[in-house]
């Protein structure tokens, strides 16, 4: 298991996402109309924080320069919302690691949690990556 470094979502981040999305649903975009809402806030998009943990994954580091491709998004689940100012880690755990039928390359399945700084899952699911696989006789090393 790896932890990230954290991370502040910014008010900057959401509204720019929704213009780059167009996702302009006013629970991102209007801070008069979140205020009444049942939550009380804007919130950031769920897709902007799951952009947000593929980059904490990059800090993380262990996939720097092995990455290939990714393959999947499995099982994700959105449990809580981020708002303006939650500092956001990732909680990163291999779950699987298997060669391909090429020898020079894996599959690497990852379980990634977004946590707030309370903690608590935010967002969680499957990651899959195609990575560059150490040649046989170098296991060892």
């Amino acid at each position: 298991m790896d932890i990230s470094p954290g991370r502040t979502v910014t008010e900057t981040e959401i509204v720019t996402y929704s213009w780059i999305s167009g996702d302009t649903n006013p629970m991102h975009t209007d801070a008069e109309y979140s205020r009444k809402s049942p939550i009380g806030q804007r919130i950031a998009h769920g897709t902007l924080c799951l952009s947000i943990c593929t980059g904490l994954s990059a800090r993380i580091g262990y996939l720097d320069g092995t990455a290939i491709a990714a393959l999947g998004i499995d099982d994700w689940k959105f449990f809580k919302p981020v708002f303006i100012g939650d500092t956001v880690t990732l909680r990163s755990t291999v779950v699987e690691a298997r060669k391909t039928s090429k020898p020079d390359r894996g599959v690497l399945v990852r379980r990634m949690e977004l946590l707030n700084q309370h903690g608590d899952v935010v967002q969680s699911g499957l990651m899959t990556t195609m990575v560059r696989a150490r040649p046989a006789n170098s296991a060892s090393e």
